[in-house]
């Protein structure tokens, strides 16, 4: 079982799941790696010993979580792209290959959420949605399957607390590619959040796990896998938490 999942390995300590460095020698593409879940997901990887690269569309974060990456001893070099656009992730691709000599895996986030609900949701968010969460998401296993079919991705998608009638096509999209990918032979796995990211490391820590769990060498038989992944509920703000005092 895994992380996040009922059953015995949800007792586990998480030494015993992940050994010292079980990902020496791997390289392993994040995207959104600069916010959000891309963040715990980016660190638990370099704590297993995998060289990080860290894909997004700001340079100034990207190199600042970069920097945060390699004081803790890890391995992590920042790459600006628009991940939505297929040329722009091969040419980032191909920049991790000069580098590297290799790309052993990739962790993409198509979890971008609607800034609006279903009734009020205007085309240009939608296809905004659609090219973040979707578009990209094939783009990605597509060009993969081309150069690299010996690549790993393991997709981030819609938070499972998002409810709104426009995040069920998404999710749905999601998991139809994820459980037909065996179709290319394809070592493809998606998790569902059950909520946005935190911004706490400690909170968000089950999915960083699961995430993990799915990049081990020994994980290569899983695939096709749709796994929901539920979290610590997040700790509600009193009133007197307010910045501004009580009552306001």
């Amino acid at each position: 079982m895994l992380v996040g999942m009922t059953g015995p390995t949800a007792t586990v300590p998480r030494a015993a799941l992940f050994p010292t460095q079980p990902l020496a020698g791997q390289v392993v593409a994040v995207t959104s790696a600069d916010q959000g879940y891309g963040r715990p997901i980016s660190a638990a990887l370099a704590r297993a010993g995998a060289s990080v690269v860290l894909i997004g569309g700001n340079a100034e974060t990207l190199a600042a979580a970069s920097s945060s990456l390699e004081q803790l001893g890890g391995t992590a070099i920042p790459i600006k792209a628009d991940v939505g656009v297929p040329l722009d992730w091969l040419s980032a691709q191909n920049r991790i290959l000069e580098i590297f000599g290799a790309l052993h895996g990739i962790v993409h986030l198509a979890d971008k959420r609607a800034s609006s609900d279903f009734t009020m949701l205007s085309e240009n968010e939608w296809m905004d949605l659609f090219n973040c969460n979707v578009k990209s998401s094939v783009g990605i296993t597509q060009i993969v399957r081309r150069r690299l079919p010996g690549t790993w991705l393991t997709i981030v998608g819609p938070h499972l607390d998002e409810q709104g009638l426009h995040a069920f096509p998404q999710r749905g999209a999601l998991r139809a590619l994820v459980e037909q990918a065996h179709i290319e032979d394809l070592r493809l796995n998606l998790v569902l959040p059950s909520r946005s990211s935190s911004g706490e490391e400690l909170l968000d820590q089950p999915l960083a796990d699961t995430v993990l769990t799915l990049a081990l060498p020994g994980m290569t038989h899983l695939r096709g896998n749709v796994i929901d992944v539920p979290l610590p509920a997040l700790p509600k703000r009193r009133v007197t938490d307010h910045p501004y005092g009580p009552g306001l």
